[in-house]
């Protein structure tokens, strides 16, 4: 999910802010200059109109009538008064001795009180005064106020107008100024998105150079350092994978070296970490020297490349198999939770392919090609006793003029053929009878709990199975969904009962393919917590990402809106180049057992995981290890930077948490 930084204002919304703030202190201040300069119009307006009334008033009452008739006096006032322009008017009439007045009270009909709070016209400036006199005799005088009514309401009007005019020009002047803004600080947005990639690590996004002058010398350098940087950080990747190939790989095939390989296989047999059960097989082209010999080296390559790729489409269709070149024509193949039975069945069918690519190439020569098997049981519990007797099963094919497969013959094997598998796995989770058990991942700086890895156990005539010897069989009859789903919930549950420890597990391959599996688990993290998601670490195996590439950037995006954390399993033995972490937001990698088993004696090996960490951790990636099952590997690793560790050295898995 993509984390925005909260609280922090956009520079074009400060802006916009500021200039906004600015022309509404503009329009007000103009508003008010404008109202203070009426209202004082309407004062002196005001202020003349009652002087003029008062002075016509005491004129009529001089000259038009007798202005010591009261009753006379009396109809002129109320006809005056009766105009409804005036708020007072008062006779005083000093020789007769008698006084009329009209008085009215303060109306100020269509507009609102607080209004006339606010203008509130000096009433007492509206008063004027007139000497009523007839002759050369004074009769009084006639005092006039001017109704203020209609002032307040041209103020009124005028406020209206001038307070729309600003509301309009004000709006127009933001629109206008957002418009520009907009326009000038578009480049800024290439650049924060350009920015926020670089932060994770992404050095692919590019802005566009536009705008201003010094915007775009900027966007200029930020593409200039965003190619350098990506540049760097390919080459880097080219270069791990070249060691990488040229210490574990064949050069020619591409299959596994021979020490790879028997790396590899001797984790899959001995670790205590992923015993396993299984099957090896040793695969030989007979009479390859003569082939050489007669069709030229170019030729023999070229027969050799074309069996490797055949048995790399084994492995594919095998899930959990792998394969590697001994020496010349010879190759062997790891089949993990197969038995004896079955595996023959599936390396005669590969025999038959072999062979007829063999023949094909050989002019019309005889050929053959030889294999030998053994399986994994009480005897055969390690790497040497298990070569030494696929070697001994290979020299008995080679007796035979034809291909052939023969196995090593053992009476102590308990392995379940392909249907008791099935049977056993459809019965457990149609049941989910699937156990949890618990190992802790550990960092390497204090040895305190990163968070615990979630394993599974499914019960077999009253025996747990571990995991790394059904999984292969589960992936094999597409039963890995149904088994990660149900484990998926129950670590959910877990994190939900122990809201201080962050838990992880890991996902199938098959699954990550499963387009129903991911809508499931759309639906399932759409419905949690983000508090829970925020504890949740997956594990996704890298030959997924070799297989799947599409399905697994759909599936770390998936998990990424919702704030869980990805990582890399088996790291460095998916065949995949490394830079795939340049295009996909991985938090962190875990680096495969066959790479950390007695690296404290394997230069290579720990010459790779040198160059990884610096080059994971200038991306933002975490790297842990898987197998650690000694002093002195947990010690070379945690020399080297790795940030943690997991293996029985460091903790067994166990069905039971600690309290917290």
């Amino acid at each position: 999910m993509r984390k925005t930084r909260r609280g922090i204002i956009s520079l074009q919304l400060l802006l916009l802010l500021f200039t906004g703030s600015l022309i509404l202190l503009l329009m007000v201040a103009s508003l008010l200059a404008g109202m203070i300069g009426f209202r004082g119009y309407i004062v002196e307006q005001l202020e003349g109109h009652a002087h003029d009334g008062a002075v016509a008033v005491g004129l009529s009452l001089s000259n038009a009538i007798d202005g010591r008739d009261a009753v006379a006096a009396s109809s002129l006032i109320d006809a005056t008064f009766d105009s409804g322009r005036y708020l007072v008017i008062r006779y005083k009439n000093t020789s007769a001795d008698f006084e009329i007045e009209r008085r009215d009270r303060l109306r100020t009909p269509g507009v609102p009180g607080w209004f006339v709070s606010l203008v509130d016209l000096p009433i007492e400036r509206f008063g004027q005064r007139a000497e009523v006199v007839r002759g050369w005799q004074r009769l009084g005088f006639v005092e006039v106020v001017s109704h203020p009514g209609q002032g307040y309401r041209d103020l009124w009007r005028m406020a209206r107008q001038m307070a729309l005019g600003a509301l309009l020009i004000g709006i127009v002047a933001l629109l206008i100024l957002f418009f520009i803004l907009r326009r000038v600080l578009r480049p800024l947005a290439g650049l924060e998105r350009q920015a926020e990639a670089i932060r994770n690590r992404d050095f692919r996004s590019r802005a566009p150079e536009a705008g201003t002058r010094e915007l775009a010398r900027v966007t200029s350098a930020m593409n200039q350092m965003t190619h350098d940087l990506g540049a760097l950080f390919e080459g880097q990747a080219k270069l791990i994978q070249h060691l990488r190939r040229m210490s574990n790989e064949d050069r020619l095939t591409g299959l596994a070296s021979r020490s790879a390989f028997e790396q590899r296989m001797s984790v899959a047999v001995e670790s205590r970490d992923s015993r396993r059960q299984g099957a090896l097989v040793l695969l030989q082209l007979a009479d390859f020297g003569r082939c050489n010999q007669l069709e030229g080296r170019q030729a023999a390559d070229n027969l050799l490349l074309a069996v490797a790729e055949r048995i790399q489409a084994f492995v594919r269709e095998h899930p959990g198999s792998f394969a590697g070149r001994r020496n010349g024509a010879e190759f062997a193949l790891f089949l993990p939770g197969a038995a004896p039975v079955d595996a023959e069945f599936w390396v005669r069918q590969l025999l038959a392919d072999l062979d007829g690519i063999y023949a094909d190439r050989s002019a019309g020569r005889d050929v053959a090609v030889h294999a030998g098997l053994a399986a994994t049981n009480g005897h055969l519990a390690g790497t040497r006793e298990l070569l030494a007797a696929c070697d001994e099963a290979l020299r008995q094919a080679q007796m035979s003029r034809e291909t052939d497969c023969k196995v090593f013959d053992t009476t102590q094997s308990v392995q379940h053929s392909v249907e008791q598998w099935r049977e056993h796995l459809e019965s457990s989770l149609d049941a989910e009878r699937i156990r949890l058990v618990y190992q802790p991942m550990l960092r390497t700086v204090d040895q305190s709990v990163h968070h615990y890895h979630v394993l599974s156990r499914i019960e077999i005539n009253g025996e747990w199975v571990a995991a790394g010897i059904f999984l292969p069989m589960a992936e094999r009859f597409r039963m890995m969904a149904r088994l990660d789903r149900i484990v998926f919930r129950r670590v959910l549950d877990l994190l939900r009962q122990y809201p201080l420890q962050a838990f992880s597990l890991t996902l199938g391959s098959s699954s990550i393919a499963d387009a129903g599996f991911r809508d499931w688990l759309a639906r399932t993290l759409s419905e949690e917590g983000a508090a829970v998601l925020a504890r949740l670490w997956v594990y996704l195996p890298e030959d997924a990402v070799h297989h799947h590439r599409a399905d697994v950037g759909n599936c770390v995006k998936l998990m990424r809106r919702h704030d869980v954390r990805v990582l890399v399993d088996h790291f460095g033995v998916g065949g995949v180049p490394f830079s795939y972490l340049r295009n996909l937001p991985f938090q962190a990698l875990r680096i495969d057992p066959s790479f950390i088993r007695s690296i404290d004696t394997h230069p290579d090996n720990r010459f790779y995981l040198e160059s990884i960490v610096p080059i994971a951790h200038s991306r933002g990636v975490e790297v842990f290890v898987a197998g650690v099952e000694t002093a002195a590997e947990w010690h070379l690793v945690s020399v080297l930077g790795v940030d943690g560790g997991i293996g029985y050295h460091l903790a067994r898995p166990g069905d039971t948490l600690p309290s917290v």
